[in-house]
């Protein structure tokens, strides 16, 4: 009788903590929209779940804003623009974060503009009127897209704009241009009634950029102690984004249950668009999702540098590792 109870005993107080589940907070760069679905697909598909993790997720405000709470180690994990984060790292030496996986390979970095309002090609940003939220990733990438393409930054008049206001003042031709991610804002105004015809998209992936896009981000105090539970949460959001793309319909349903606000069909067509345009490059479908091509990689860093002066010798090492990724990364087919 009495090693019975000091089994039940045992069980009490080490078998409840076995099958309890780690709380992960995870920050977005931005808010709940078609591209973040696989995230909250994972929660209800209970993929975390089966690793013994509680994710909760929060938005962001951009990926300045996601960058530092992960640095700070606020949030454990986030998402944010590797190239913010290459900056944040040589900026601010020794902060604790770095990138653990790649999510869109070719970056949704864009300019988006207005037929009706002269833009139809990068040259048409001369003398023109190009509103730019200041936190904005697709802003920070401008320098190297305007060089990669020749073009005087001094002739393009630039407008701070807020991220509420982007597309609205583009939607009422107050700016002739806008920079954001190209499957954000063009779904944007298309909800504000701009013709989709009207509407040019300059993805800066085809004009010279070489850069990659956003990434999982990690505080390395928390990964270096967390080590099985970093694995596992990707491990979950490889899992949340192959079923995402299998069946988007339950992901989005996801999605909308946490954004009551959101267009199911228009959530549906912007993470479509991201699919196809950022994830499922042929370099994904050949070597799985999460990994980067190191040559690419050193060539992004390299361009980098010819709009941002580095305070210290970047290093790769630094600000990307494939050391918590399964070999041969995550198939999404």
């Amino acid at each position: 009788m009495y090693k019975i109870l000091l089994s039940i005993m045992f069980f009490l107080a080490f078998g409840s903590k076995a099958i309890s589940e780690t709380k992960i907070p995870f920050t977005l760069d931005w808010k709940f929209e078609g591209p973040s679905a696989p995230f909250f697909n994972a929660i209800d598909k209970g993929y975390f779940k089966a690793v013994g993790l509680d994710v909760e997720i929060s938005p962001g405000k951009g990926s300045l804003d996601a960058i530092p709470k992960v640095a700070t180690g606020a949030f454990p994990l986030g998402f944010a623009d590797i190239n913010s984060l290459i900056k944040f790292l040589d900026q601010n030496p020794g902060a604790p974060v770095t990138a653990i996986m790649m999510v869109y390979d070719k970056p949704p970095f864009a300019v988006v503009g207005r037929k009706s309002l002269g833009i139809n090609g990068p040259a048409d940003l001369i003398g023109s009127v190009l509103g730019a939220p200041p936190p904005d990733g697709a802003w920070a990438q401008f320098p190297s897209f305007a060089k990669a393409n020749g073009l005087d930054m001094d002739k393009i008049k630039v407008e701070p704009v807020g991220f509420p206001t982007r597309e609205p003042m583009l939607a009422e031709g107050k700016v002739d241009s806008v920079t954001g991610f190209s499957f954000s804002s063009y779904l944007n105004l298309v909800r504000l009634g701009v013709p989709e015809n009207d509407i040019t998209t300059i993805l800066m992936a085809d004009y010279g950029l070489k850069l990659y896009g956003n990434a999982i981000i990690v505080n390395t105090d928390f990964a270096s102690k967390n080590t099985e539970i970093v694995k596992s949460f990707l491990s979950a959001v490889g899992k949340g984004w192959k079923d995402a793309i299998s069946n988007p319909g339950d992901a989005i349903a996801s999605l909308v249950k946490r954004n009551p606000a959101a267009d199911n069909k228009l959530e549906e067509r912007r993470f479509d668009l991201a699919v196809k345009s950022n994830v499922m490059t042929d370099y994904v479908i050949k070597n799985g999702m999460g990994n980067i091509d190191n040559d690419r990689f050193e060539a992004a860093i390299k361009q980098l540098s010819e709009t941002y002066k580095y305070k210290t010798k970047p290093d790769a090492k630094l600000y990307f590792t494939n050391s918590y990724l399964p070999s041969g990364g995550f198939k999404l087919k």
